[in-house]
Order: C-alpha cells, then sequence, then structure tokens
C-alpha cells in the first residue's frame, strides 16, 4: 500500500468515525416525540446525561487536575449543562426534520468563533461547503411550515451556540487524557449541573414505562457516550470548522427519520436539499484535504 492510499485510508477512517456522532444526534427528534414522556426536556436532558457520565467515570477513574478542573467545567456546562436543555427544547417544540435543520447552521457558528479563539481562518472552500449546506437546510425546511414555535427555534438556535464555543475550546484545550475519560468529566459536570435546575423546574421524574426506557437508553449510550467520544475524537484531528460540516449528517438523518416513522411530507424540493447538504459534506471535507496538503508540503520545505 503506497504512502497516499494509507493517508486516504486514514482520512475515510476518521471521518467515517466522526460522523457517528451526527447520524446519533439525529436521531434525537424522533425518539423523543415517539418514546420519551412529553415536556419534561430537563428530565431527558438529566438522564442522558449523567448516568452514563457516572459510568465512564467509574470505569476511567481519573478525575481532572490542576488547571482542567476549571476546563472541565467550562466544557461540560457548553457541550453538555446548557446543550442538553435547549436541544431537547427544540425537540419538545419543533418538528424533527426542523429541529434538526437548525442545528445545521452550526458551521458557521464554529468557524465564527474558532476564528478569534483559536486563530483558525475559515477557508474559502469550507465556507462555500456551509453555505451550500444552508441552502439545503433551507430547503429541507420547506416540509415542516406546522408546528414550529418562537420558543423551540429560541432552544435549537442557542444550541448551536453553545455547542460551537465548546467544540472550539475543545481545541483550544488539548485534554491530557483519553476521549473517555474527556467525555466523562463533562457528562459528570452537566448532569450535576442539570439535577437542580430539573427537580426546581419539573419536580420529580415522569412515570416511565418500556419504550421510555429503550429511548433513554438509546440517548445515552449511542447518543451521548458514543457519539461524543467520535465527535471529539475527529475534533483533536481534525480542523474545527471540518468537523462541523460532517455535522451536516445530522439534518439527512432526522429528515430520513421523520420521513420514515412521522410521515413527514417529502418531496423534490426536500431530495435536492437533502443532496446539497450531503455535496456541502464532501466539500467540507475536500477543503479539509487541501489545508493538509498544505501544510505537510510547508513541513517538507523547511
Amino acid at each position: 500500500m503506497s504512502s497516499m492510499e494509507r493517508i486516504l485510508l486514514g482520512r475515510t477512517a476518521l471521518f467515517l468515525v466522526t460522523a457517528v456522532a451526527p447520524a446519533a444526534w439525529g436521531t434525537t427528534y424522533i425518539v423523543t416525540d415517539r418514546l420519551l414522556p412529553p415536556d419534561r426536556p430537563l428530565f431527558a436532558a438529566l438522564v442522558r446525561a449523567l448516568p452514563i457520565g457516572l459510568l465512564l467515570l467509574a470505569w476511567r477513574r481519573r478525575l481532572p487536575r490542576g488547571a482542567w478542573w476549571g476546563k472541565a467545567v467550562v466544557l461540560g456546562l457548553c457541550n453538555i449543562g446548557a446543550f442538553f436543555p435547549l436541544l431537547f427544547l427544540a425537540a419538545y417544540h419543533l418538528p424533527g426534520g426542523l429541529a434538526a435543520s437548525v442545528q445545521a447552521t452550526s458551521p458557521f457558528a464554529v468557524m465564527l468563533i474558532a476564528w478569534p479563539v483559536i486563530g483558525e481562518r475559515p477557508a474559502a472552500l469550507r465556507v462555500l461547503a456551509a453555505t451550500v449546506g444552508t441552502l439545503g437546510v433551507a430547503l429541507l425546511v420547506l416540509r415542516s411550515p406546522d408546528g414550529v414555535t418562537a420558543l423551540g427555534l429560541a432552544g435549537a438556535l442557542g444550541s448551536v451556540v453553545v455547542s460551537g464555543l465548546g467544540f472550539v475550546l475543545i481545541k483550544r484545550w488539548p485534554p491530557p487524557v483519553d476521549m473517555l475519560t474527556l467525555v466523562s468529566w463533562q457528562l459528570v459536570v452537566g448532569g450535576v449541573a442539570l439535577l437542580p435546575v430539573a427537580l426546581w423546574v419539573e419536580g420529580g421524574p415522569p412515570p416511565v414505562d418500556l419504550a421510555a426506557v429503550a429511548g433513554y437508553t438509546w440517548l445515552a449510550v449511542v447518543g451521548t457516550g458514543l457519539a461524543y467520544v467520535c465527535w471529539f475524537t475527529g475534533l483533536r484531528r481534525m480542523p474545527a470548522g471540518a468537523v462541523a460540516i460532517i455535522g451536516l449528517l445530522n439534518p439527512v438523518v432526522g429528515t430520513a427519520l421523520g420521513v420514515a416513522f412521522a410521515a413527514e411530507a417529502f418531496g423534490w424540493a426536500q431530495a435536492a436539499g437533502m443532496a446539497l447538504v450531503l455535496g456541502s459534506v464532501g466539500l467540507g471535507q475536500l477543503a479539509a484535504g487541501r489545508v493538509r496538503r498544505s501544510v505537510a508540503a510547508a513541513a517538507a520545505s523547511a
């Protein structure tokens, strides 16, 4: 196998690992709508974060040290403690496809935050990819005119901003531990922060049947534990903007599940939107590949 083939294989494997996260997150909306108790976004966020976080922490048996106590708190609040309630607020108050589609605006948020925070200038091709993806999102949104609330939109947009900040800070603060340990810290911090708020706002736990148990288990294990390990693995090895564009797979999965299980409308406009979103993901990875080749060439000539 040539060196170029090994590079391409490694890049493809990294892309596929990272893509697990938005694919899993795209299931959040249909699972919330179909399996979870109604109108309990804080409880859903708490159950999704704290149990799996404590299990991972017990497994890894490692706590933050020094400055990483403060960093773990900031990351846990951005990526979990604030993000999860906003995400579930959107899931409860917007149609599934629309909620997932608003999340697809995150590449712009990530690129805007990454520029001043970590000095990562948005490549022109990556901006083009995000623009194409946004157009695709607009076409996908056309299929969901009903059930849209201001509260749901605020939750969806707020989740984009706080998660974008958290993702960029992961790049700024390279963790001294493996991904499972880093994810466990954030989940525990976010879950502990959510616990008193959930009890104060929503009261005790709602009645939970087997379907809800299955939904919570899926969101905690696959949509949280596995997804965040895969996502942060990509963030450590790829530009933040390129990883954020992979996140555009979220609305594709949300749309497909909404059509398959919730009878949401799907026509030529939505098919074109999905094609544009997928095309933007490819453009984003092409931009990342060009950046890697430029860095490698500069290093070779130095």
